[in-house]
């Protein structure tokens, strides 16, 4: 089956600039393509790794991809999807993110120089001639036509600086640089990115007379359209350091049922045909397709190995089996407990609150228990009778635990 056909297949597939002319390229040659990753952040998170699934599927299927970091565009920021303008980064936290999210991509494709290369669009960008690049570039690009973008549109109430207008012009000129130096002909990249993507091919065309092509895909959404990979502490990230394979685990175990057979195709390589089995599941029977969609996401990030120290965890919580070594733990020194501390304070310090307001309200809903006992008494405080052996459980709602291990 060609890859099209493949990604078509499992949902991935949002717009495209010329879909019969796309299918018949990627059916007669090797295709490099490129997706760009902003490194304004030292992880890749749930969202990006929809794009890097759609790398393997087509560098499986002998296609090129060019991993893009965007040590130059960080420097201005995305507008695409966002209030308010992003956070300044120093030019070396973007450089140390780049460094760290490709790091993270080889772990997943070959970014070897020839079955996959990685790029860095500072490379070019860094160095411009800003006269030469206006007349050159900018003179390609009709303002009108800019404004009537849904990235800049959603920005002109609040305000949009000069600084992210350039964004379209220099992500536009990247597919430039990537077609010059490699031979790119493809772009690909989430949905949210229709505007620029549609600025690179139209450059491309209008410089060098060439046919270039675009290719957005799905974001990671519920049902409801909003988007996934959130929780409480924030996003659900690839590095093990910021969310935990059993963190990840149950993100993936919760997810409404709605959601499940969306995430089964977009997130894992099962094939369709028990993706739509699982998918199909009703009742108690689709918290097993659960399961199967949290082992496999965690399994492809982190290992099977992983997946399974954070299957065993579930099973031993949610089947009464006792406490598991693998469930999230910290460390806390015993001498803030033996005068007594807030129950509520703790929770909030370690992540599993945002304010002591939100616990109260939950504590009246009998959502938090100590030591499988509900607690009753909002400023309840934990003492060194709360730890047997040096630890104790806090559970918040049905689903999340929390272990305090004494020092």
């Amino acid at each position: 089956m060609n890859v099209f056909e493949i990604l078509k297949e499992r949902g991935f597939i949002e717009q495209i600039t010329h879909e019969e002319e796309v299918k018949a390229l990627l059916e007669k040659e090797s295709v490099k393509f490129y997706i760009g990753f902003d490194p304004t952040a030292d992880s890749l998170h749930v969202g990006h790794f929809i794009q890097v699934i759609v790398m393997m599927h087509m560098q499986r299927a002998g296609h090129v991809p060019i991993a893009l970091i965007g040590g130059g565009t960080a420097k201005v920021g995305d507008p695409s999807g966002k209030t308010d303008m992003r956070k300044m980064l120093t030019n070396e936290t973007i450089e140390e993110n780049g460094t760290k999210m490709l790091n993270q991509m080889r772990k997943y494709i070959t970014l070897d120089g020839e079955k996959g290369i990685p790029a860095n669009n500072a490379d070019w960008l860094d160095h411009l001639n800003y006269v030469q690049f206006l007349r050159e570039v900018g003179s390609k690009f009709n303002v009108n036509k800019m404004l009537q973008a849904e990235c800049f549109k959603q920005r002109m109430e609040t305000g949009l600086s000069f600084l992210e207008f350039n964004y379209m012009i220099m992500q536009g000129y990247d597919f430039l640089e990537l077609n010059r130096r490699y031979d790119c002909k493809m772009q690909l990249g989430g949905n949210d990115q229709w505007s620029n993507i549609i600025a690179g091919v139209n450059l491309v065309r209008k410089s060098d007379q060439k046919e270039v092509y675009g290719l957005t895909f799905k974001l990671l959404t519920t049902s409801a359209g909003i988007k996934m990979g959130k929780t409480e502490k924030g996003a659900v990230w690839i590095d093990p350091e910021k969310t935990s394979p059993y963190e990840m685990f149950q993100y993936f175990r919760n997810v409404d049922d709605a959601d499940v057979e969306n995430c089964l195709s977009l997130l894992t390589f099962l094939p369709m045909d028990e993706v739509r089995r699982l998918g199909a599941l009703e009742g108690a029977e689709i918290n097993k397709a659960k399961e199967i969609l949290a082992f496999e996401f965690t399994k492809l990030v982190h290992g099977e190995e992983e997946a399974n120290k954070a299957l065993e965890a579930t099973k031993a919580l949610f089947a009464g089996g006792g406490v598991s070594d693998n469930v999230p733990s910290t460390e806390l020194d015993k001498s803030d407990f033996e005068e007594g501390k807030e129950l509520l304070e703790v929770m909030v310090e370690l992540g599993l609150l945002k304010s002591k307001g939100e616990g109260k309200r939950l504590i009246q809903q009998n959502g938090v228990s100590l030591n499988d006992e509900k607690v009753a008494e909002p400023f309840y405080k934990l003492t060194m009778a709360d730890f047997e052996d040096g630890t104790a459980m806090i559970k918040k709602g049905k689903k999340v635990y929390h272990k305090i291990i004494l020092k």
